[in-house]
């Protein structure tokens, strides 16, 4: 679904409805905190996840999980998220960033519910 949404937004806004395309616009819109770019990041479930910044645009693949695994998907975009920012707070590169979310979402998916059953043993 969020995929739909940013196509809509894209050609609802003139920008397209190439997910990569209407990333890189969306990353060279105007912000008022010129410190640093902005970063945009399109996730696609199991298909590869989109980063526009600085003008450019990078696919991150995402592992296959044997779908013997998948137990639920509710939270993996949140988990994706969490790992992402757990990266960037530790001032990890982009890649690093994507792998740490791509990580949590995995583990976020082979529970029920949004439970953690385990420690983390990531490590950033």
């Amino acid at each position: 679904e969020d995929l739909k949404e940013a196509a809509a937004y894209g050609k609802k806004h003139g920008l397209g409805e190439d997910l990569k395309e209407v990333a890189l616009k969306i990353a060279a819109s105007p912000k008022k905190n010129a410190a640093r770019p902005r970063t945009v990041i399109f996730t696609q479930g199991s298909g590869s996840t989109i980063v526009a910044c600085d003008g450019k645009v990078s696919e991150y693949d995402v592992v296959p999980l044997p779908k013997e695994e998948l137990v639920d998907t509710n939270g993996a975009g949140d988990a994706f998220v969490g790992g992402f920012l757990a990266g960037l707070l530790t001032e990890k590169d982009i890649g690093a960033c994507v792998e740490a979310g791509h990580w949590a979402a995995r583990f976020i998916i082979q529970q029920s519910g949004c439970t953690l059953t385990k420690a983390c043993e990531y490590k950033l």
